[in-house]
């Protein structure tokens, strides 16, 4: 379908946060999507991608992973090239998990955690994650078609208390 109004075609999300004072367990943070079809709207995602992992058809990349947020500039970067997804796939919601291997840790307790979602050079979104400090996982992000197959940007944070794998089942409800 042709339509003047042109969607999202690529978009890149970027977390930064600052690393754990010495002697302290790290700060983990990773950048996860979950692709969904119009049929599989909430639960199980079609697939995900994270860490050592992308998307089958390489749409959806993980650029950069840290463990422990030392460095300058983003930790990780995750480019989605929704216009290159197939068809089938109505939905791609991007979260950010924080690694709870040693002890339970949320955002409020990770320093100076920002997470940026540019289209070319426009913002998009820019947060950092204060309204979900108690939280130990967030949604940042719901990318979905629109009745033209346009891809749109639902905003909102959405905190939850869940582990990394946990959190893979709840962030598509």
């Amino acid at each position: 379908m042709s339509t003047l109004n042109k969607g999202i075609e690529k978009a890149e999300v970027t977390l930064k946060w600052d690393p754990s004072p010495v002697g302290e367990p790290d700060n983990d943070l990773d950048l996860i999507a979950a692709t969904y079809e119009a049929d599989t709207l909430a639960g199980k995602p079609v697939y995900l991608v994270h860490f050592d992992s992308r998307s089958p058809d390489g749409t959806i990349t993980l650029n950069r992973d840290s463990r422990t947020g030392q460095g300058f500039g983003s930790d990780e970067v995750m480019t989605l090239e929704l216009e290159r997804l197939a068809e089938r796939y109505t939905r791609v919601v991007v979260g950010v998990a924080i690694q709870q291997g040693g002890g339970r840790k949320t955002f409020g307790e990770v320093p100076h955690t920002e997470v940026q979602i540019r289209e070319g050079y426009t913002d998009l979104v820019q947060d950092d994650f204060a309204s979900v400090a108690p939280s130990t996982a967030a949604v940042v992000a719901v990318f979905a078609r629109d009745a033209d197959g346009e891809w749109r940007l639902q905003k909102g944070l959405r905190g939850f208390d869940a582990d990394p794998n946990a959190f893979t089942a709840l962030m598509g409800t």
